[in-house]
């Protein structure tokens, strides 16, 4: 598995894992902030932007492996590490498969296994992404993560967006949905040794805030962090402020 990735910064590695059908591209107003005080590894995950595209299923195993092979190729570990929704599950399964890698996590609207809504929210995103077009497509996935108020306040820059090509095939898309449907670390979260912290949107229509609160629960050495107001996409919605909490956090732990 050949993944790709961009380098930024000059202090103390961090590895940022994205989220369902995103690519690396996706952290640049994060990496902005970070790399001052960290080099910031932003990979595409297996099946988009520039990483190699196998045949699906995957698995949030699976995923934690490649990553698990990266940051060993590149001497980078122990090593923290941000991981956005999907890229959280990851992290989770990367820290209890290869504890020996990570020295601190932090998990953003994830979850330690879905409920019956978060189900059925993916699967239609992966039903829908063989069927709508492009724009109709991203249109539906922004309704979905952005915050009502937020939508509306950004309306015309997040439609500008939509003409965007998308980082993953209809295959790898769908591929990467059964990871996220798969993913299941509630019996293990509790051997989970290092500092974490989970941040939540209370106003997340897509996975619920209380799955990540029970995320939170279940790891020993968690914080949770709650954004009042913001959606899914609350590192997005309160950029600046997420980023300065992030950096602040990973430098105290």
């Amino acid at each position: 598995m050949e993944l790709a990735y961009s380098r930024s910064g000059d202090g103390q590695p961090l590895v940022l894992i994205m989220g369902l059908g995103a690519d690396s591209t996706a952290w640049a107003r994060h990496v902005d902030a970070w790399q001052r005080s960290f080099t910031c590894y932003a990979v595409d995950n297996r099946g988009a932007g520039e990483s190699d595209r196998p045949a699906g299923p995957y698995s949030t195993a699976d995923l934690a492996d490649d990553y698990a092979g990266l940051i060993t190729e590149l001497g980078l570990g122990p090593v923290p590490v941000v991981g956005i929704s999907m890229g959280g599950a990851i992290a989770q399964e990367l820290a209890l498969r290869h504890p020996e890698l990570v020295s601190r996590l932090v998990l953003v609207s994830s979850w330690a296994a879905v409920d019956g809504f978060a189900e059925d929210a993916f699967r239609q995103l992966g039903e829908a992404r063989g069927v709508l077009s492009d724009e109709a497509f991203a249109r539906m996935l922004q309704l979905m993560i952005w915050a009502p108020p937020y939508f509306s306040a950004n309306r015309q820059e997040l439609a500008a967006g939509r003409a965007d090509a998308p980082a993953t095939s209809v295959d790898s898309f769908r591929a990467q949905v059964e990871a996220c449907v798969g993913h299941d670390s509630r019996a293990r979260l509790g051997k989970l040794s290092v500092p974490v912290l989970v941040t939540a949107g209370d106003a997340d229509a897509f996975i619920p805030v209380g799955l990540q609160r029970e995320l939170a629960a279940a790891i020993p050495q968690a914080r949770l962090r709650v954004f009042d107001g913001a959606g899914h996409a609350h590192h997005w919605e309160r950029l600046d402020e997420f980023n300065a909490e992030i950096e602040e956090w990973l430098r105290e732990h």
